[in-house]
């Protein structure tokens, strides 16, 4: 792996596993509704999760559920920027949840670090707007498009599908001029997967991504915990937390959960119990 993950105004050495808190500025999040679906409630959410740990902040405007509906560029960009530009100022650095170039240069304008982006960078132009920035650029693997993806997921196989479509995004993203040390990946659970599908890769996590690149996890909340534990969405706390520290046993570097502070205690557990850490 690289010696040190570029975001935008930050590096980091990934020694330990990064959190990435999530801001919801949405109306219709599969978590947690529309409890922070406006600017000053976005904006206070997310100070909470650096007070509690947050080691980054995932910002996303348009809900990518299953069944969701997409919203103009207008819409998302007006959700998300005036979050952006208050956040970018608290010395965490600010990812931003989007596929759409418009608002990936929008947010880059508006300080973002990151862009975390549900296609991969499969549109051409949004890596015509990623390469001239320093940003750290997530590539995530979908099947479908979020309203339809859950309806018949099939693969040959799941963990090479995942892997070869990876390794083809980071290839045409590095042949374009980025730098390898701003590229993370995630085999995006949940995206276009059924529930055996995303505990196959959970347990295959280091197989599912291309070798020598930081892993981006994405579990927290989801269909996936609910399956097991039979928890709705607002009650996958423990579960969520189950499933981080299995992804940071096979691999993880960063956790992007939304109870910050929760994972942040039950990560400073394991580590100590792993590696000594913190003792």
């Amino acid at each position: 792996m690289n010696s040190y993950l570029q975001l935008g105004r930050f590096k980091f050495d990934l020694k330990r596993p990064l959190i990435m808190g999530i801001v919801n500025v949405t109306p219709d999040s599969f978590s947690d509704g529309n409890r922070h679906f406006s600017t000053e409630k976005a904006i206070k959410h997310g100070l909470e999760l650096i007070s509690q740990g947050a080691d980054i902040l995932d910002i996303g405007g348009e809900s990518t559920r299953p069944g969701a509906h997409p919203v103009s560029v207008d819409e998302e960009a007006s959700r998300i920027i005036p979050v952006i530009e208050a956040l970018s100022q608290t010395g965490v650095p600010i990812s931003v949840d989007t596929f759409k170039p418009e608002v990936m240069a929008l947010s880059l304008e508006a300080g973002a670090d990151m862009i975390n982006d549900i296609t991969g960078f499969n549109n051409p132009e949004s890596i015509s707007v990623v390469v001239k920035s320093n940003c750290a650029l997530c590539v995530m693997h979908m099947q479908g498009e979020p309203r339809t993806m859950q309806k018949n997921p099939v693969y040959e196989n799941v963990l090479t599908d995942v892997k070869d479509f990876l390794q083809q995004r980071v290839n045409t993203i590095v042949k374009a001029g980025i730098s390898k040390n701003r590229i993370v990946t995630d085999p995006g659970f949940g995206f276009g997967k059924t529930q055996k599908q995303n505990y196959h890769l959970l347990r295959n996590l280091s197989l599912s991504c291309p070798s020598g690149y930081p892993i981006l996890l994405g579990v927290s909340r989801k269909s996936m915990i609910g399956h097991v534990t039979g928890r709705d969405a607002a009650n996958r706390q423990a579960g969520s937390i189950a499933a981080a520290l299995a992804g940071v046993h096979r691999g993880a570097n960063i956790i992007r959960v939304h109870d910050v502070q929760y994972t942040c205690d039950a990560l400073k557990v394991w580590l100590a119990a792993e590696h000594g850490s913190y003792l």
